[in-house]
Parts: structure tokens; sequence; C-alpha cells
């Protein structure tokens, strides 16, 4: 794949956040039928069998390294699913909206303190513009801790992990390869969950069957592709910033798909998020690991 300028890589990022967003509403319904972990181990799993021919073409790029470092970062991966899941029992919503957003704080204090290099000024701006707006945007105006925070931060530290170590790995490895590997490592990780944690219920009704087929491919293997492909022309930093629009893009799509309001507060914090994001990527905010020149 010829080089891609770090505006082309952004965008690439900005749909998949798009694609997760409108995704969020479907799989709410998923998982009132289907419990979390057995929804994931199959999601997953779908996707891991759409990446096999494109890992079948590629069979001689195949390493040892490249699965083993996919494999780990899948935990990582897994492990923001997991807490976020588990904390939302203990926690109300619109706090572990807030919390999990926060890795777009961890991500650029990560890049800082393993390449002892402080973010450019305009990459702080548009991260603290996004934090206001994610708190805007998620939290209720009696903000409480809750005993499942903790969970949840724990959830935040996993994913900025995974969008680091991306960063870290993808310019060194065959994106399908490495993408196939974090999702497998999901997959399983899921299965076993589900088999230890104990489970409500499960219907396979037409709304999980429509979650897993919209999820499967576009939020999943495509979208985890594209992610590993995309980081090697852009930086960590700037992908966690693109990711921090998540809930604006669901925001949108409940509202056209569950007929769910934002309200003014809500648009402004929608609005704040999407400023930070802007002023990062047209002022030159940048970081350390950044891969396009």
């Amino acid at each position: 794949m010829e080089k891609v300028s770090r505006l082309g890589a952004d965008f690439s990022l900005l749909l998949v956040t798009l694609v997760w967003g409108a995704t969020f509403v479907v799989v709410k319904w998923a998982i009132a039928d289907l419990p979390p972990f057995p929804f994931l181990a199959i999601r997953f799993a779908l996707a891991f069998l759409s990446l096999l021919p494109f890992i079948i073409l590629n069979h001689k790029k195949i390493d040892s390294k490249t699965v083993v470092k996919g494999l780990g970062i899948g935990v990582f991966l897994f492990s923001g699913y997991a807490w976020q899941t588990i904390g939302l029992q203990y926690t109300t919503a619109s706090n572990a909206g807030f919390i999990t957003g926060l890795s777009v704080v961890l991500v650029p204090a990560l890049v800082a303190i393993t390449t002892r290099t402080l973010p450019r000024p305009p990459l702080l701006i548009g991260v603290l513009s996004a934090t206001i707006g994610l708190a805007l945007l998620s939290l209720s105006e009696d903000f409480r801790l809750n005993q499942g925070d903790l969970l949840v931060l724990l959830c935040a530290i996993s994913f900025a992990l995974h969008i680091y170590l991306v960063g870290r790995y993808a310019p060194e490895a065959d994106a399908a390869i490495l993408a196939a590997a974090q999702i497998l490592s999901v997959s399983l990780l899921s299965g076993l969950f589900s088999l230890i944690v104990p489970q409500s219920s499960m219907h396979f009704t037409a709304n999980v069957w429509l979650g897993l087929v919209l999820t499967a491919i576009p939020a999943t293997s495509l979208a985890f592709f594209i992610q590993t492909k995309m980081q090697q022309f852009t930086s960590p930093s700037h992908t966690a910033l693109i990711f921090a629009s998540e809930p604006v893009f669901s925001a949108i799509f409940a509202f056209f798909l569950a007929g769910e309001i934002l309200t003014p507060r809500g648009l402004l914090g929608a609005a704040l998020v999407l400023t930070g994001m802007l002023v990062a990527e047209f002022t030159g905010g940048s970081d350390p690991l950044a891969r396009s020149k």
C-alpha cells in the first residue's frame, strides 16, 4: 500500500469512529437479548473468519512476532470491553461514557512518558477541548462518583494502551495479520469469560442477528484493519482524539434511529469535541510517535 498522508489516515479513522457510533444503538438492542461476553465472542469470531481469506493470501507474511504482538494487543482491547461491561453494573452510563473517553488524555500522557517529550501546544488544546466536550456530552449535572467508576477507569486505561501499542507496532507489521491476531484474541477471551462469568439467558433474536451482522465486518474486521493500517501514518494521540468523537456520532444516530434528543448542553459538548479534533488536525498538533512526514 502506498504511503498515506496524515490527513488521509485521520479521515479514515474518523470514518471508523462514525461506524462505531452508528452501531451503538444496534449493539444496545442486541445485548438486551444476548449477554455482552457471548455477543463479543461471536462477533469477533465472525470478524476473524472474514479475514481468513486475506490471511491465506498473505500467508508468507505471517511471522510469530507479529502474531504474538497482535494477541498481546488484543488482550488490552478485550480488557477495555470487559472492564466497561463489568463497571456499567456499578455506575451510571453517563459516568462510564465520560471515563471511557478519558483515553483521549491518557494516550498523549503515555506518549509523553515513553518519549520524554511533551506534546505540542495545539495537541494539548485539542485534548483539553475534547475532554471538556466529553464531560458536557456524557455527564449528568449531578455527577457523583460510583463504585464502578474505578472499574471503568481500568477500561479507559486498557483502550489507551491498545491505541498506543497499535501505533507502536503497526508500522513494522502486516496490517491484516496484526488485526486478525487482535480480533482472535478478543474472541477467545470473550468465549472464556462467557464460561467463567454467570450469564443471563441467551436468545438469538432478530436484533441479535442484526447486531452480529452489522458489527462483525464493518465495525470489527474492517474497522480494526483500517485502524491498524492507518496508525502507520498518524500518531496515537491523533487516533485517541479522533476516537473521542464516537459519543458524538452515537448521539446523532441515536436521534435518527431511537428518537433520543441531544440537549443544548450535549450539543455544546459535541461541538467542543469536534473543535478539539480540528484544532489538532489543522494546526500541526502531533506527537513524537507520528509516522507521517
